[in-house]
C-alpha cells in the first residue's frame, strides 16, 4: 500500500479504537481500567494518520510520480486489511459465556492472601470469586448462618447441572477465566444457559471436582433465583484487584 493508503488506514484505525473506547465497546476486549490507554492509542494513531498525509503533500512532486509508476504497484489483496476495522465499528462481538465456562477450568486455583471483613447484619452481596474463594479456602467461616446475593450468567455441564458463573479478567478477553459456583436447592425448573440471574441462597460446604482442571467448584443452596440485564461491564475485574 502506498502512504496515502496507510495513513487512510492508521486514521480509521484510530477512529475504531477511540469508537470502541468512547462507548462500552471495549469492555469486550479489555478491562475497565486500560481505557486511557485505549483512548491514547486511538489518538497517536490518528496523529499519526495526519502526519503522513502532511509528509506526503510537502514531497516534491516527481517523488509522488516516481511513486506512482506501474513498476511500483501495490497488490489490491492489501486492501482486505481494512475489513477488521469496519467489523470493529460495526459489530459488537458477545462477551465470553457459558461455552467458553464449561470448556475451561475454574480460575480458582490459587489461595487469596486475605479475605475483607463483611458486615456483621443483613444479607451479603458477593461477586462470585470472592463467595468462591471465601467458601474454599476459608471453608465458609464468615458466609456461615448469612443471606447471601451473587449474581452471574448460567452455565450447564453436560449432564445438565447448573453452575453460576463470571469470567474472571486479568488483563483482557483473551486471558479470561471463569469462576464457577454450583446451585443446589430450589434452583429453576428451566435454565437456559447465558441467562444472567441474581441468586440468594445460604452457604453449603457441598462441593465438587471441575472436570477442566480439576480445580474446587463451592455450591450456594439456592433459595431463591431472579432473571437481571446482562451487566454494563460482563467481565469481574475484582479477581486481581
Amino acid at each position: 500500500m502506498n502512504r496515502q493508503a496507510q495513513a487512510a488506514v492508521l486514521f480509521l484505525l484510530g477512529v475504531a479504537v477511540l469508537h470502541a473506547g468512547f462507548t462500552d465497546l471495549y469492555l469486550r476486549y479489555v478491562k475497565a481500567g486500560l481505557r486511557p490507554l485505549l483512548l491514547a492509542a486511538g489518538v497517536v494513531l490518528i496523529a499519526t494518520a495526519l502526519a503522513t498525509v502532511w509528509y506526503e503533500l510537502r514531497q516534491p512532486r516527481d517523488d509522488h510520480e516516481h511513486d506512482h509508476e506501474p513498476g511500483h504497484r501495490e497488490p489490491r489483496v492489501s486492501w482486505l486489511l481494512v475489513l477488521p476495522l469496519f467489523a470493529l465499528i460495526l459489530v459488537a462481538p458477545p462477551a465470553l459465556g457459558s461455552y467458553s465456562a464449561m470448556h475451561t477450568g475454574t480460575a480458582l486455583q490459587r489461595q487469596p492472601w486475605g479475605f475483607p471483613a463483611l458486615s456483621a447484619r443483613g444479607p451479603l452481596t458477593l461477586n462470585v470469586a470472592d463467595y468462591a474463594g471465601r467458601a474454599v479456602y476459608d471453608h465458609g467461616r464468615s458466609l456461615r448462618d448469612r443471606n447471601i446475593k451473587i449474581t452471574g450468567f448460567v452455565a450447564l455441564d453436560r449432564h445438565g447441572a447448573p453452575y453460576l458463573v463470571r469470567m474472571a479478567l486479568n488483563c483482557c478477553a483473551a486471558d479470561a477465566q471463569p469462576v464457577k459456583v454450583g446451585l443446589s436447592g430450589r434452583t429453576p425448573p428451566v435454565l437456559r444457559p447465558d441467562t444472567w440471574l441474581q441468586v440468594t441462597g445460604t452457604y453449603t460446604g457441598k462441593r465438587t471436582k471441575d472436570p477442566v482442571g480439576g480445580g474446587v467448584i463451592p455450591y450456594l443452596d439456592v433459595s431463591r433465583a431472579t432473571p437481571v440485564p446482562a451487566p454494563r461491564d460482563p467481565y469481574d475485574e475484582s479477581w486481581n484487584g
